[in-house]
């Protein structure tokens, strides 16, 4: 067996716990430490401010998958990650999840983009709300449905919050 392959079998899915109502930022936080994450979502008809709208959820709330080498990868970061609760493990042990089960998920889900994370700088457009159609400027997190946008208006940044919903992220 060559080295390369090697290293591919000792990588391993595995279910991360997170804490409650924090699987999205759980995951934006472990995708900024570089380690590889799935997070299976499905589109849901809810009703906000009274009217329908389609949203993209977790498939399974309060949980995501991590992808670790079992040697060469540092698991220690990962527990004290905000919005991480735990590794789910038996007897002690993190108990590796089918890649067969994460493949199936990962092909059900490849028709789903999931568009999470925005980083300070990212240029955007809000797409909804009384600043609709107009490009800012994304600057931070207000919790975990609001975000901080800067709008050019008036010759100067103006600071803005407005629902995460309502934003997109510009190529």
């Amino acid at each position: 067996m060559a080295e390369g392959e090697l290293e591919v079998q000792q990588r391993a899915w595995f279910l991360v716990q997170c804490k409650a109502g924090e699987t999205e930022r759980a995951f934006e936080n472990l995708a900024r430490q570089n380690y590889e994450c799935f997070m299976p979502q499905i589109e849901q008809e809810k009703i906000r401010k009274g009217k329908r709208v389609r949203l993209l959820e977790p498939l399974f709330p309060g949980y995501l998958f991590i992808h670790l080498d079992q040697l060469a990868d540092n698991w220690r970061p990962i527990r004290s990650t905000r919005g991480v609760s735990r590794l789910v493990s038996f007897g002690g042990l993190p108990l590796a999840v089918s890649n067969d089960l994460i493949a199936d998920l990962q092909k059900r889900c490849q028709n789903v983009v999931i568009e999470l994370g925005f980083n300070a700088g990212d240029r955007v457009r809000v797409t909804d709300g009384a600043f609709s159609e107009l490009e800012a400027v994304f600057e931070s997190y207000d919790g975990q449905e609001r975000v901080i946008i800067l709008l050019d208006f008036l010759q100067r940044q103006q600071r803005v919050t407005i629902p995460i919903s309502g934003l997109k992220k510009l190529d």
